[in-house]
């Protein structure tokens, strides 16, 4: 077991995916010598030479094409796209090639690639370097996405979509590569996509979150014991977007008869729409309160000091809680 961050989680999984496979590659822009920007990848050209670790030019236009080729072709390339929003390049090969080359080729090929990327704001960045476009990829047929919030989680996902025979896309929450530290296994584990984790049980109130709202979301509910001692909150870390864990979310909206949905992405078609239609459908005449959702507004993320206007906050998370639990019919 060793104490890490998240983005020390991503350079052991890297690791472990390569000295196990040597059809894993990686690629991507700085990834070499430099080991990308936020350095992810250090260490793993030294280790396993130019041709399995290697820096790409700056054309994220071909680097999901590049990788479906290699994948087509027996090996398992571990994609590296700088930031999210400069990703979007990549999509008219992720949308049309990607996601539907073991339809397009009824099963003859597939398409065995990682797509990882930093997300999200809170480094008051600039735009393509703090947006969170997931609901974009999640729209896809044939992509899966995952969003891991811990160290253990960012690991065991990540090495979970390296084994996935199918695309998947993971997004690593930039605000949390060192925000805090946890006891991970040094040895191969996965975690299932599309199997969420239930970080606290409660009767009253639903909160279904990931990436780095999970950590808003645990501070707001210290923050709402001042105003409502007696609730109880039902925390769920959704951990993949695509699919997502429905019935953990449908068997606890049952139980509690409230939601509440957080997310820093913008709120139109958005993560917290698809999962509040569905429990609409499946939960109305359990719903003790309107299903509400926490997230950023539709405008383009600010630059630098306008930022914080935009992120959620713990504040921002708690007031909605006290909304949710404060409706009386």
């Amino acid at each position: 077991m060793a104490i890490i961050n998240n983005i020390k989680a991503v350079t052991d999984a890297l690791d472990l995916a390569m000295s196990r496979d040597n059809n894993v590659i990686v690629f991507g822009e700085d990834v070499g010598t430099e080991g990308g920007v936020f350095r992810a990848t250090q260490g793993l050209q030294a280790k396993y030479g130019n041709e399995r670790c290697f820096n790409a030019p700056i054309s994220e236009a071909m680097f999901a094409g590049v990788g479906l080729g290699m994948a087509m072709n027996g090996l398992k390339p571990v994609v590296e796209l700088q930031f999210e929003g400069l990703g979007l390049a990549s999509l008219q090969n992720i949308i049309t090639n990607v996601s539907r080359i073991r339809n397009r080729s009824r099963g003859k090929y597939s398409a065995p690639m990682v797509i990882r990327t930093p997300m999200g704001g809170g480094i008051r960045a600039l735009e393509h370097h703090s947006e969170a476009l997931e609901s974009i990829f999640a729209h896809i047929p044939g992509i899966q996405v995952v969003c891991p919030s811990t160290p253990y989680d960012t690991k065991g996902l990540l090495l979970a979509a390296i084994e996935s025979p199918d695309p998947v896309i993971v997004l690593e929450p930039t605000k949390l590569y060192r925000a805090f530290k946890q006891e991970v296994p040094d040895d191969f584990y996965t975690i299932p996509i599309g199997e969420a984790y239930k970080i606290q049980e409660g009767n009253d109130l639903t909160v279904v979150t990931y990436g780095a709202q999970t950590v808003d979301c645990q501070k707001a509910i210290t923050m709402l014991k001042e105003s409502h001692p007696n609730a109880t909150i039902e925390l769920i870390d959704l951990r993949s977007i695509k699919p997502w864990d429905k019935k953990m979310v449908i068997e606890s909206v049952k139980k509690t008869g409230r939601l509440l949905v957080v997310h820093e992405a913008v709120k139109s078609f958005s993560v917290s729409a698809e999962i509040i239609a569905t429990v609409n459908e499946e939960c109305f005449e359990y719903l003790r309160a309107p299903l509400s959702r926490c997230t950023g507004y539709d405008v383009i993320i600010p630059y630098d000091r306008g930022e914080g206007y935009f992120q959620i906050s713990p504040k921002k998370v708690l007031t909605k809680m006290q909304e949710v639990l404060d409706f009386k019919f």
